[in-house]
């Protein structure tokens, strides 16, 4: 170790050069690797869905669930299962080994399930998909007094551009009811003309169609043939045959039946800020980068605003983007404070030029660890920057003992560059070794199992990373900057000033040391029982707090959230205007609720979302962002929250 290090110092090139590798791989890593809210995980979970319309709940388990259960039941790689029956269709979760592939396993589920013959003929074709997270961009309200089908039109035209820009793959419409052309045909015109319902399905069923019709082969080539009847739109249906007579009369569909060219029948209405609304909700997955979504989206959403007709607005709201920069704006805050407080202290005990090589040690060996991510797999998320934030505070220390045992060397009145080999060699393995017992501790965040591995390990990755670089550049880059270090305005009066202030409490601590520290170290060695019963009893006490329940043990903490959320559960199968009367009142208190809080945070101008549904009614009223809650398996239901801005 003393030749490599003797080697860096007389070749300062090298030394200069490997710290530049470090910084601009950093600098270059941070600007191409991927950011996102969450890392993915492998949830190791299939779900299975089958639709049983009209069905009880009991009638969906008997017939559905329990079935879906005994078909999979013994299939290599499961886990356990969790099926959930309610009113018209059945859901089952799946969750396999962690040993398992995934793809495989959901191939094997899915063969069993297709093969149950036994399911209701009512129940419709069951639904076998894997779990992928996808983390949640931000949302599109599309508001405006216009009618439910010109929205849900610009919802959609909205939706289809946002899918078509380059790293945007997923993309939903929400609070729309699906399309549906209904026929509605009454007793009075079947008997009038003497045909019966089925006839008149059997005929649509006929018209409606496309239908290849072969080919012909001509001396100029081949001619496929097609029939194309497929009806779209309510009046194509108004124009189906239903009946010919002998005379050559014909019965259309639209002379017999009312057809309603709208959507599924229920109750679903979504508002914003009181006006008539659509969501529109973007995703993330894989390797998509959230701030780039957020940005491209954001600038598509301007310049569709201004094509949009006037009184429909376009509002983007639960950008979720947002919180990643505040992450990332913390990191930078946390970091530029640690280094100044680094800077500060090891100034009160070292000479400025000393202390600022010592401190540049942290952005060195956090640029190593950044440099790493893209050959590593890891994204800069909230958990890399919850790991860059905690090991802040540890990169530094080997540098601190290194730099100032270097120092001490200079005070023996050696040369800089004798200093830096002597002093860097003398305290070598102590630091490798100090860094190493660091890195053990984190070695269980990167060997532990099961879903959560995928958060904690990145966490053990990072810190792991950080570590080894911090080793790199306190005994091969530190020592060589310490042996040229020039110094920094000697002359200066603020420079002597301190100096003089700097010798003064290194005196007062060497005092300390002296007087103080030093005769209690001797009599704690010379009571050695005592200080070892002393430091029993501190650890029994520690775990008897724990054992009491005076700490309470959480596996994430409780913490303050940023929104608050008001519920309201109707009975089943409560008539909809009720509802809508009880979340009318709700809405009343909105104003009041608005300058209560505005009294206590930042007023702002805060938007109200509505949805009303069935089952499901939920407001969210936000001065920035909202988000309704997933509808409940039975009743009626009303969500209210408010995002708290402080000021």
């Amino acid at each position: 170790m003393h030749r490599i290090i003797s080697w860096f110092v007389d070749n300062s090139v090298a030394a200069n050069l490997l710290m530049w590798i470090l910084l601009i791989g950093g600098a270059v890593a941070l600007m191409t690797t991927h950011q996102e809210e969450f890392p993915n995980i492998d949830t190791k979970s299939v779900s299975v869905n089958v639709p049983y319309l009209g069905a009880a709940p009991e009638e969906a388990e008997q017939g559905v669930c329990i079935r879906i259960e005994e078909a999979v039941k013994g299939t290599e790689g499961i886990d356990w299962i969790q099926s959930t029956a309610s009113e018209g269709g059945c859901s089952v979760g799946i969750i396999l080994t962690e040993d398992v592939d995934s793809i495989t396993a959901l191939n094997e589920i899915k063969s069993k399930i297709d093969g149950i013959s036994t399911f209701p003929a009512e129940t419709e074709k069951p639904i076998v998909s894997r779990f992928i997270m996808r983390g949640g961009v931000l949302q599109i309200a599309i508001a405006g007094n216009a009618s439910e089908l010109t929205l849900k039109r610009v919802g959609q035209n909205l939706r289809d551009d946002i899918a078509a820009l380059d790293g945007v793959s997923q993309v939903e419409l929400d609070y729309v009811r699906p399309y549906e052309i209904s026929i509605e045909v009454s007793e009075y015109m079947l008997r009038k003309h003497g045909i019966t319902l089925t006839e008149v399905a059997n005929a649509i069923r006929r018209a409606s169609l496309d239908m290849p019709g072969g080919s012909i082969k001509t001396a100029g080539g081949e001619i496929l043939l097609r029939t194309k009847g497929q009806a779209y739109r309510g009046e194509e249906f108004e124009d189906i045959v239903v009946l010919t007579r002998i005379d050559g009369t014909r019965v259309t569909v639209g002379e017999i039946a009312n057809v309603v060219d709208g959507f599924q029948e229920g109750d679903l209405a979504a508002r914003f800020d009181g006006k008539p609304a659509v969501m529109v909700k973007i995703y993330r997955v894989g390797e998509e980068d959230i701030l780039a979504i957020a940005d491209k989206v954001q600038e598509l959403v301007i310049r569709t605003q201004a094509r949009m007709p006037p009184g429909i607005d376009l509002v983007v709201w639960m950008n979720q983007s947002q919180s990643l920069v505040d992450r990332m704006d913390t990191l930078m805050a946390t970091g530029l404070g640690g280094l100044a407080l680094v800077l500060l202290t090891l100034t009160l005990f070292l000479k400025f030029g000393v202390a600022i090589w010592v401190a540049a040690g942290i952005p060195i060996a956090l640029a190593g660890a950044l440099m790493i991510f893209p050959y590593a797999g890891i994204s800069i998320s909230t958990m890399s920057i919850l790991a860059f934030i905690l090991v802040l505070g540890i990169v530094v220390d080997d540098a601190i003992v290194v730099g100032e045992r270097i120092y001490s060397h200079e005070q023996l009145k050696k040369s800089r560059t004798q200093a830096a080999v002597d002093g860097t060699y003398e305290v070598s393995i102590p630091v490798i070794f100090g860094v190493l017992t660091t890195v053990a501790a984190f070695l269980p965040l990167i060997m532990m199992e099961g879903r959560m591995a995928g958060f904690f390990g990145i966490i053990g990755w990072i810190v792991i990373f950080a570590l080894v670089f911090s080793i790199i550049e306190s005994q091969l880059i530190l020592p060589v900057h310490l042996s040229h270090r020039r110094a920094w305005f000697p002359d200066h009066p603020a420079i002597k000033a301190w100096n003089r202030f700097q010798d003064k409490f290194a005196h007062g601590l060497t005092s300390f040391a002296a007087n103080v520290y030093h005769p209690f170290l001797l009599k704690a060695l010379w009571w050695r029982y005592v200080t070892a019963a002393v430091a029993f009893g501190i650890l029994v006490f520690a775990i008897a707090l724990i054992v009491s329940g005076r700490v309470v043990f959480q596996f994430f903490p409780s913490i303050e959230g940023d929104r608050v959320y008001a519920t309201l559960t109707m009975p089943e199968g409560v008539m909809i205007d009720r509802t809508l009367q009880a979340v009318k009142r709700i809405e009343a208190a909105v104003p009041e609720l608005r300058e209560e809080l505005d009294t206590e945070y930042s007023p702002g101008t805060p938007s109200i979302f509505v949805a009303d549904g069935d089952p499901i009614v939920a407001i969210a009223i936000t001065t920035a962002t909202a988000i309704a809650a997933t509808p409940p398996t039975q009743g009626s239901h009303c969500l209210m929250g408010r995002r708290l801005m402080a000021a």
